[in-house]
């Protein structure tokens, strides 16, 4: 086999970016095969865009029983994720899941322990880690250019979105719909992106402030204080609500800060340690002298076709993928923990209870009152740094 046939599931907004990303020529180890989709209209539109030849069914099920495919990605609502791979997987199927992997952390470990019981590959689609500014910090934090990282503070508030926005579907920002706000609709990349660069937090202290900017139903503001293993402490906020709003990254450790921002990455380097300083010195208030440099990237930014092209190269020859299956659970985990302790007050220790977070959003879906009119199926928000589609 020398090319994967690869089935799309789910053509909105991003499926459908998906596959004119495969007809470009820029994924040349990955052949469409097969789209599907419950929508009529979008059926119609697959049917007067894609090559003839290109398979087109009214369900994800009825793409996974054709055969016709050797993977599937899933670009379908995120409610629907974890049934779509599950049967994916034990189809035979590899399975390439947009983000969030699933609203729950209980869905995301079925979806795992699926591939784990066929042997499959499950894989997710965040694209950030290809951007060059990031690679660029997780290379320089594994180099230890910092030191211990002692602090983390991201703030992602650029998410702006107005009242026309919710109102433009159904489905959009009810627990019904979506299963949450900003945390489950725009955030999924940077908290991956959190715990790729700073791993996994131990405890979190969250506020969400549901409809407190937009006439909603879930969250569209959040601020979380995060606790790390070794004491190392974080802050994120996040935000539908803010204008202008800002998307900054700060890391700092024993010898110095980044700062990732607008593209580009500054580094502080200290000429020691600040914990050996700190004990060393005679001088009440030390002064030490800090270099101050651009962290250069190697400007590549592959986003949505890297991700394709890992994938292709995983199945094909064992290559490494950009994300796999475990990356996606650690950040439904933080989002389930968010949210959790949001709705409790309670300083929430990671894992969180799984039973107790489950059965307090769905009470919120049962109390869920919807919105009448606007489209009833949705895409998810994958702006983000550097990417090229937004729900």
């Amino acid at each position: 086999m020398n090319a994967i046939r690869l089935g799309v599931i789910g053509i909105g907004n991003m499926g459908s970016e998906h596959c004119r990303n495969i007809l470009s020529g820029r994924t040349p180890e990955i052949r469409l095969a097969a789209v599907a989709d419950l929508r009529a209209t979008r059926r119609e539109w697959a049917a007067g865009n894609l090559p003839d030849g290109t398979a087109v069914f009214g369900s994800g099920s009825d793409l996974i029983r054709s055969r016709c495919c050797d993977a599937v990605l899933i670009a379908a609502p995120h409610g629907a994720h974890e049934p779509l791979a599950v049967e994916a997987l034990r189809a035979g199927l590899d399975v390439l899941c947009e983000k969030p992997m699933a609203v729950t952390a209980r869905q995301a470990e079925r979806m795992l322990d699926a591939a784990r019981d066929t042997g499959r590959t499950l894989a997710l689609m965040f694209n950030q880690r290809t951007n060059c500014a990031y690679r660029a910090v997780k290379d320089a934090l594994a180099r230890g250019e910092l030191g211990r990282i002692k602090r983390v503070v991201w703030i992602v508030t650029d998410w702006y979105r107005s009242q026309r926005y919710y109102d433009s579907g159904a489905w959009r920002a009810t627990w019904r719909g979506e299963g949450g706000g900003v945390l489950l609709n725009q955030c999924p990349h940077q908290l991956d992106l959190l715990v790729w660069l700073c791993g996994m937090p131990v405890a979190v202290q969250a506020h969400c402030g549901e409809g407190k900017w937009h006439r909603i139903e879930v969250e569209d503001d959040v601020t979380a204080y995060l606790e790390f293993d070794g004491g190392a402490t974080g802050v994120f906020i996040a935000s539908t609500g803010d204008y202008p709003g800002t998307n900054r990254l700060e890391i700092s450790g024993e010898r110095g800060k980044l700062v990732c921002e607008n593209g580009g990455i500054r580094l502080w380097q200290l000429p020691e340690s600040e914990r050996e300083l700190c004990f060393s010195t005679d001088d009440p208030w030390p002064h030490p002298p800090v270099q101050e440099v651009a962290l250069p990237t190697d400007g590549r930014n592959e986003q949505h076709c890297g991700v394709l092209n890992a994938f292709a190269g995983h199945l094909l020859r064992g290559e490494p993928l950009v994300a796999a299956a475990e990356d996606g659970l650690n950040a439904v985990r933080l989002s389930n923990a968010i949210h959790l302790s949001a709705w409790t007050g309670e300083r929430i220790e990671l894992p969180a209870d799984e039973e107790r977070f489950e059965s307090l959003l769905a009470e919120r879906v049962r109390r869920s009152e919807g919105k009448r009119g606007g489209d009833a199926t949705y895409d998810t928000d994958h702006r983000g740094t550097g990417a090229s589609v937004e729900g």
